[in-house]
């Protein structure tokens, strides 16, 4: 007996598409809509000479509970789309594949008012104004091609994948994408829950003791290319190599509605340097919104208190800042309901509500009382290597801010005393091609976490004049190179963007409060009249320090959770609290990545714009320079550096 083959659709495509089919199948024909009577076929074809997004919609959703698989075909805009296959109970369907095509788009916004506007209008037909009888017989035969290797039962390639036919040239390209979690026809995101935020660390060996990873990114490369990275359909949808930086410098663009994202890689492969901006971008996506879990609690932290973070802890702003016109954020209320997710606290070793908000950068519009940044959040080829590297990040910013804000007279270190050859080799190249020289210092706080301040200093008097960056590594050597890489990415395209906006920046040296966004912050030191506020770094005139002298050496362990362990034991002795937020959405899941959110309260959270800085309940900024050695007493609000800070 015969494969029975539906198509819903009427016009030109339809047609040929039947005419292709009936000497095989039995071959039903149905107008838009007819959805009632197809429990007994094998696939449904969607076809139309035009986009009908509000009908595959509707058809999608009458399939899905008949439990019958399809697949649709149409024209828009000169172009054939044919996909994907949707199978009911899969995630993956039309509306996520218009999804991704239109979000990697140039046109992106006026896409979706186009497909809100259509949606609108259901009774809508014609043939697109491009089309043409030899592109639609073309595409007649790739859906028939299609339905024989569904029919045939063998693996299908059509499964999240849409092809595209230009109608005037008949080129053809497949396409892969990914389901998108948040979906409201094929995805069902779990609630969040207590039980799923209980973090148990499990040994993962590492390739090689000297590293600080448990996979490989030549394991990695061809699953991080080819699921995340399209021009057409993919989250990530296009590339570029810096060719004027010292270094090899990659970055990806993570399309955004309303904008573009650009996510950096710096090594010394091109190739690697874009797996590694891949894998930036995969960590931006996954923290400005929860999409591998659904928040369900909402109260206020006075009901929850027993179970939830005190805000207060990570950091809040000052009446006076609150009172400032214009001020963005309202003042916490602890009896304000707030939405609420999960996450685990390894001090207390249970889960821990955190306010969604602090959770994930984006989320919480409308209710946020504090301007959270990516600050803490890092991805890995495991939980335990995401953890370990977000907590890395917290520990760089807060060592940088700790020295900034309390004007610390941080040793100069000797690079070269190191003896590694790469970063020596380092230094002297961004030395030799660029017109700066590089200090580095230790900036290592009271946990003993190697960490590093960098300051690129221009020795022409042409261009931008300081630069500064930041490293923190258990290995102080890649703390060190770490931050050359931050530097380097920097040094060569700020000098013309600052010679042309020179005059913007200038009245930034009076009114620190001109300081709104991250640039900002880079190109006011820019400015040599800014010079005098780095003066309690750069007037250390003292023979710089070796490496050995300025840090202990450096463990050797085969297991990367090892590492993890002793640095969280060591938090714990000094009442540092480790809260982690697992921010895992299903794409990353889907390759055994992990994607997390690490608070350590108390700790400096990194800020952009000075009207945002954020150090109200942040006591430990007292007690520091004390422990340090570098003052006798806990330092008082009056004391605190009054500036902008100069992290790029």
């Amino acid at each position: 007996m015969s494969a029975v083959v539906t198509i819903i659709g009427s016009g030109q495509l339809a047609d040929f598409v039947s005419d292709e089919l009936s000497p095989r199948y039995e071959t039903i024909r149905r107008t838009d809509g007819q959805t009632a009577i197809l429990e007994e076929t094998d696939i449904v074809l969607l076809l139309h000479d035009t986009w009908r997004p509000a009908l595959h919609r509707e058809t999608g959703k009458a399939l899905q509970r008949l439990g019958v698989p399809w697949l649709r075909g149409f024209v828009a805009f000169g172009e054939g789309v044919i996909g994907p296959l949707v199978r009911p109970g899969r995630p993956g369907c039309s509306l996520c594949a218009d999804t991704r095509r239109h979000m990697a788009g140039r046109d992106r916004r006026e896409m979706w008012e186009l497909q809100q506007k259509w949606e609108k209008d259901e009774g809508r037909t014609g043939i697109d104004a491009w089309s043409s009888r030899t592109g639609l017989r073309q595409m007649a035969l790739i859906l028939a091609d299609a339905v024989h290797n569904v029919l045939q039962g063998g693996q299908s390639r059509w499964e999240e994948r849409i092809y595209l036919i230009h109608l005037k040239t008949l080129r053809s390209s497949s396409h892969f994408f990914l389901p998108d979690p948040l979906c409201p026809l094929c995805s069902q995101p779990p609630d969040d829950s207590e039980e799923g935020a209980r973090v148990s660390l499990l040994p993962r060996p590492k390739p090689h003791p000297d590293s600080y990873r448990c996979r490989s990114l030549n394991e990695l490369k061809d699953r991080l290319r080819n699921d995340y990275l399209d021009h057409r359909s993919g989250f990530l949808n296009g590339t570029m190599r810096d060719l004027v930086s010292p270094f090899a410098d990659a970055s990806v663009n993570l399309p955004l509605f309303a904008d573009n994202e650009g996510c950096a890689g710096r090594t010394h492969s091109y190739e690697i340097s874009e797996l590694t901006a891949i894998l930036e971008g995969l960590e931006r996506y996954c923290g400005m919104t929860p999409r591998g879990k659904r928040t369900v609690v909402r109260g206020s932290f006075r009901q929850l208190e027993g179970q939830a973070l005190d805000p207060v802890k990570v950091g809040l702003y000052s009446e006076e800042q609150y009172k400032r016109p214009g001020f963005p954020m309202r003042p916490f209320d602890p009896d304000q309901p707030l939405d609420w997710v999960w996450g685990y606290s390894f001090m207390q070793e249970r889960p821990l509500l955190v306010p969604e908000s602090l959770a994930y950068y984006s989320s919480g519009c409308g209710e946020r009382f504090v301007h959270e940044t990516s600050n803490g959040c890092a991805l890995g080829g495991s939980l335990e290597e995401a953890v370990l590297y977000g907590l890395l990040e917290v520990v760089e910013r807060d060592s940088f801010l700790m020295t900034w804000y309390a004007r610390l007279p941080l040793p100069r270190l000797d690079p070269y005393s190191a003896g590694d050859p790469e970063l020596s080799l380092m230094i002297d190249r961004l030395q030799a091609v660029t017109d700066y020289d590089v200090y580095l210092y230790n900036s290592t706080m009271e946990h003993g976490i190697p960490s590093v301040w960098a300051i690129a200093k221009n020795r022409t008097g042409k261009g931008g004049n300081l630069v500064c960056a930041a490293g923190a590594h258990p290995d102080p050597v890649r703390a060190m190179k770490g931050s050359i890489h931050e530097l380097a990415g920097m040094l060569l395209t700020l000098g013309d963007k600052f010679e042309e906006n020179r005059e913007r920046y200038i009245p930034m040296l009076q009114d620190p409060f001109l300081v709104r966004d991250m640039e900002d912050h880079s190109m006011l030191y820019s400015l040599p009249e800014a010079e005098p506020r780095l003066h309690f770094l750069l007037d250390n005139r003292e023979t710089p320090r070796t490496v050995k002298e300025e840090f202990k050496p450096v463990p050797r362990h085969a297991d990367l959770t090892q590492d993890l362990r002793e640095i969280l034991d060591n938090f714990r002795r000094l009442k540092l609290e480790v809260i982690v937020v697992d921010q895992t959405a299903p794409e990353l899941a889907r390759n055994g990545l992990s994607c997390v959110k690490v608070l350590v309260p108390g700790m400096l959270p990194m800020t952009f714009g000075h009207s945002l800085a954020r150090l109200t309940g942040l006591d430990r900024l007292w007690r520091v320079p004390v422990q340090l050695g570098h003052a006798e007493q806990p330092l008082t609000p009056e004391q605190l550096n009054p500036y902008p800070h100069p992290f790029p």
